[in-house]
């Protein structure tokens, strides 16, 4: 029992100087730069253009390139989820959870929250504007769309808002259940309004997968903002974690030594 306890306090020594949790995440970041980058150089070149025509021409009927696959209540489905990526249904959503996070009394966090979205869609439009690719012109548009393609606002924006929402508030959910779900809801959302953007033909196939990549390097970059401010107190601890620290992991097997120490003299006497 004594090894196991020792076992278990080594083992959390080593997590304390490497959180494996940030490492795992820091690592995912980098690759999602890495891969916005690799597809935005392949798009500047045009070396997207055939996978980008066939997959856009798949969603649609093969006797008419006007219509998407599918009866019309699918389509009218297509432009309800693609709604949830528009700014309007984004900033809802972003100040109904910035008002519980008040009214929770985590004022910290809501901050976060808000600096994380405003300047994630500060960086959109400035890659939009950036870029400047022209919409796809194969098929009828089946939304109304005013901006650039590459990459895709909707489909960064659902990223990096249900994202972000997701881990920043999971961070004050004591529930490991509701975190899991919280972030399994967010990716959800964001994989429906990436494709409904090519099923209505208002985007090319590798703006949709641009704005999945740069979205989600955004939301876990700014989990990793909220680690270091939490380290530095700067906003709201994260509840619930149930891992076992360094410090308290040696203190238990300290304090288990100790006691077996105090019980063996007693038992002799």
């Amino acid at each position: 029992m004594m090894q196991f306890d020792q076992a278990k306090a080594i083992w959390a020594h080593l997590r304390s100087r490497v959180e494996i949790t940030t490492l795992a995440v820091a690592l995912l970041v980098a690759a999602a730069v890495w891969a916005f980058v690799s597809l935005a150089g392949e798009v500047v070149e045009g070396d997207t253009t055939g996978f980008d025509t066939t997959i856009l021409l798949a969603f649609r009927s093969p006797a008419d390139m006007s219509d998407p696959l599918g009866p019309p209540w699918l389509e009218e489905l297509g432009r309800d989820l693609t709604a949830l990526g528009g700014t309007g249904i984004l900033v809802m959503i972003t100040v109904f959870v910035a008002l519980y996070l008040l009214f929770s009394g985590k004022r910290r966090s809501m901050w976060l929250v808000l600096a994380a979205i405003g300047s994630g869609q500060m960086m959109g439009r400035l890659l939009k504007m950036g870029f400047d690719r022209p919409r796809p012109d194969l098929v009828p548009h089946g939304s109304y769309v005013y901006t650039a393609s590459f990459p895709s606002g909707h489909s960064m924006m659902s990223a990096i808002v249900y994202l972000t929402l997701a881990t920043l508030v999971a961070r004050v959910e004591p529930r490991r259940r509701v975190r899991a779900y919280l972030i399994t809801c967010a990716c959800f959302l964001t994989i429906l309004v990436g494709v409904s953007r090519v099923y209505l033909g208002v985007h090319w196939p590798s703006d949709v997968l641009a704005g999945w990549t740069a979205g989600a390097a955004w939301a876990l970059g700014w989990w990793l903002v909220a680690q270091w401010l939490e380290a530095h107190g700067a906003v709201d601890p994260e509840e619930g974690s149930d891992e076992i620290t360094a410090e308290a992991a040696a203190a238990s097997f300290e304090h288990s030594s100790g006691d077996k120490a105090h019980a063996e003299p007693s038992g002799r006497s």
